[in-house]
């Protein structure tokens, strides 16, 4: 028989990663980042121009390796690529004792 365990919603959480939820917001970011590029047909020597990146660097990010990329930085992509980043902070219902990062995109 095979054991299914349910999933917390955050797939390094699941794994055990270090700064599990920073590479879940990373994650979707980056996506969010690749989604953009595909959209406007850029290339990514093309993309990489206007987020100020080096081609190898932006292609590692789209792949999935963004350690040396902040979020900052991946939200400056975003507002290069013509996007609107707003931040919310709200309180945490009373369910939890501790807030969480998400994600929301329009």
């Amino acid at each position: 028989m095979i054991e299914i365990e349910k999933s917390s919603g955050n797939v390094y959480e699941d794994l055990g990663t270090p700064e599990a939820s920073e590479m879940q917001v990373k994650s979707q970011l980056a996506a969010k980042i690749g989604e953009i590029i595909k959209a406007r047909h850029l290339t990514q020597i093309q993309a990489a121009e206007i987020l100020g990146l080096t081609q190898p660097k932006l292609s590692e990010m789209l792949r999935g390796k963004f350690r040396g990329i902040s979020e900052s930085k991946m939200m400056d992509c975003l507002l290069l690529l013509g996007r609107d980043v707003q931040i919310v902070i709200k309180s945490a219902p009373n369910s939890r004792k501790e807030g969480r990062i998400e994600v929301v995109f329009a």
